[in-house]
């Protein structure tokens, strides 16, 4: 089982498509290091023989990417200075709603949370006399 930069490759995927499981890594990327390292994209993870594992731990770490809890904490940081010099997108990163210029009105579920939007008031019927 081929494991790089602490994650556990899927072992049937193309080796291609297996390296973007990790954080930071993308399809251009990992394609970049398999021709860097001369390894055919083709080749399944669980394939991979272990000098072609190392070639790869070796053109990740010396590439200069950031990747996994690095990349998370760059990010991380980022966010938190924008909130605490209280920009504008910091405030959107605090009260959770999208930050790139987005509608709300419609749209942006995911973000504020998928809360169920009634059409009517919302008030119920008083009971009806007999």
């Amino acid at each position: 089982m081929a494991r790089l930069a602490g994650v556990n490759l899927p072992k049937d995927k193309r080796i291609e498509y297996a390296l973007p499981s990790i954080y930071g890594i993308g399809l251009t990327v990992a394609r970049k290091i398999l021709a860097q390292t001369g390894i055919n994209p083709d080749t399944r993870a669980k394939d991979l023989t272990d000098a072609e594992v190392n070639k790869l731990r070796e053109a990740i770490e010396k590439g200069g990417y950031r990747i996994e809890g690095e990349l998370r904490r760059d990010i991380f940081n980022n966010i938190k200075r924008l909130k605490d010099i209280s920009t504008y997108r910091g405030a959107r990163h605090q009260k959770g709603l999208p930050v790139r210029g987005q509608r709300t009105k419609t749209n942006s579920r995911t973000r504020r949370g998928n809360v169920r939007r009634t059409t009517t008031s919302g008030r119920k019927k008083a009971d009806q006399k007999t």
